[in-house]
């Protein structure tokens, strides 16, 4: 009987491959984003000082009073920008995307691109 792999066991593993062909760097950081069912999770991390310096969620209270819900698109949007403009208040413009192993699709994307226009650079 052939046995199919859980959704979650093959983005860990996809994830794993990623993060072994990039790392952040005080000069450019990584960006690394995490989803759950209900929220959504990104953080600016320097794995070489291994510290995070920049954070965002749609847990925070400033943030989650601004939506209607945590777990859309136009949430990870709004959540992109905030993630950007904290970035750039910390002197950080450019970045290295890690999307988690998620698809690069969906919310993944819409943060992403909302990131870009706020002025980060990947």
């Amino acid at each position: 009987m052939i046995s199919k792999k859980s959704r979650s066991e093959v983005r860990v593993k996809k994830h794993m491959k990623l993060r072994n062909r990039f790392q952040g760097t005080a000069e450019r950081p990584r960006l690394s984003v995490y989803r759950s069912n209900m929220h959504i999770y990104t953080q600016i991390i320097d794995d070489v000082a291994q510290k995070t310096l920049v954070s965002a969620s749609t847990v925070q209270k400033d943030i989650k009073s601004e939506l209607e819900k945590t777990n859309d698109v136009a949430a990870a949007a709004y959540l992109g920008k905030v993630i950007a403009e904290r970035a750039k208040a910390a002197g950080i413009t450019e970045v290295v995307f890690d999307r988690g192993g998620y698809v690069y699709h969906g919310k993944i994307k819409a943060l992403a691109d909302a990131a870009r226009e706020a002025g980060l650079e990947f």
